[in-house]
């Protein structure tokens, strides 16, 4: 598909508040110095209002790194805030993994990951991490082929295209998904991210999720041994190699495809229903509400492919981590500012940039979560 433009909660893990670790609570200095790299929402800060989350908010200079996925969204939301609020706000589009080690090593004030910490991650954090879900977007399928402006996908085509086992274009499987097309016999070039990801984790979880064999020999992770392709340093990365490569193909968040930089093409990808969809926020948005009861459970379920005919399979979530007890008063009314406003009126901002708003019931758990950030 050729692109040019740019519900219920009960019981609740509210925002994952998961066990401390030993060790200094706060988010340390502001030193912002990134290395490494893992690269990876309707609502009110009360149920009442949606304009005035966080202006009140303190006016400490903040930093804060991760996720590349949520990275075009961040930016409107920090510029924005700034206009708004004068709060200063540095955010790295490093990866996740590299987010979570900057917030572990107390060098960024809030991290920003697609891969939400477990238990175990979250009892090595030097104190106790809050996890809040941002907002939800989806994985596009990116795909290098001139003249081919359609192309339908399946889990496990694409599960073979990326292990190497589909070479060709034109091979029987894919021709046998898009019945009249013109598949060029152009040999396959796969793009992967070559730093550790969040979007790669919900990538890869899909094709665990939906191939047998992806599940036994490679799982998911933000990273994992490609058996093929060549590698690219975040989204931006992935999208700019498949751009630059007749016959690639490659996995980046929809923004990213959708960029007037990069004008991609997308496939549509067959849904646990059987429908072929394309990746979209309501798509995305279709994945959060068909994993509602789950989430108010517990914040860090996966949203990938969920049993909704309108939803995006290759959907997630990115989450902000903040240490639960700042140690620095100032920060910590600029920081929970920031945030309720997000969750507020930045909210709104989502969609046209192909992210998808959070449903009021998920909100609520965030509003408690961040209540908790002192």
């Amino acid at each position: 598909m050729k692109s040019f433009p740019w519900q219920t909660s009960g019981a609740i893990l509210a925002g994952a508040l998961l066990i401390s670790g030993c060790g200094n609570s706060g988010s340390g200095s502001t030193d912002n110095t990134a290395s490494g790299g893992d690269s990876a929402s309707n609502a009110t800060t009360n149920t009442t209002s949606t304009s005035s989350a966080g202006t009140s908010g303190g006016s400490a200079k903040l930093t804060g790194a991760g996720s590349t996925f949520i990275y075009p969204l961040m930016s409107k939301w920090v510029d924005s805030y700034k206009q708004k609020n004068g709060v200063e706000i540095n955010y790295q589009s490093i990866g996740s993994g590299a987010g979570i080690k900057q917030l572990k090593g107390n060098t960024v004030d809030f991290g920003a990951t697609d891969v939400p910490l477990d238990d175990k991650a979250a009892k090595e954090m030097p104190s106790e991490v809050v996890q809040i879900p941002m907002t939800a977007g989806a994985v596009a399928i990116v795909y290098n082929m001139p003249g081919v402006d359609s192309l339908k996908l399946s889990g496990p085509v694409l599960a073979d295209i990326f292990q190497g086992n589909i070479t060709r274009w034109n091979d029987p499987k894919i021709a046998a998904l898009n019945a009249g097309a013109k598949l060029p016999a152009t040999a396959i070039t796969v793009a992967h991210r070559s730093d550790g990801s969040g979007t790669t984790n919900i990538f890869t979880s899909y094709l665990k999720a939906v191939s047998p064999s992806w599940a036994t020999k490679i799982g998911a992770g933000k990273s994992v041994a490609w058996p093929v392709g060549n590698g690219g340093k975040g989204n931006d990365g992935v999208a700019s190699t498949v751009q630059g490569t007749a016959g690639a193909i490659g996995y980046v968040e929809l923004a990213y495809a959708n960029n007037p930089k990069h004008k991609m093409s997308y496939a549509l990808v067959q849904n646990a229903a059987g429908q072929y969809v394309a990746p979209s926020a309501d798509g995305a948005a279709a994945a959060v509400a068909d994993a509602a009861g789950a989430l108010a459970k517990d914040i860090r379920t996966s949203i990938v492919n969920g049993k909704g005919a309108q939803t995006y399979p290759i959907s997630g979530m990115t989450y902000l981590l903040i240490y639960k007890k700042q140690g620095d008063a100032n920060k910590s009314k600029s920081l929970t500012g920031f945030v309720k406003w997000a969750l507020a009126d930045g909210q709104a901002m989502s969609k046209s940039l192909d992210y998808a708003p959070l449903p009021p019931a998920l909100v609520k758990l965030d509003q408690e979560a961040i209540g908790g950030v002192s």
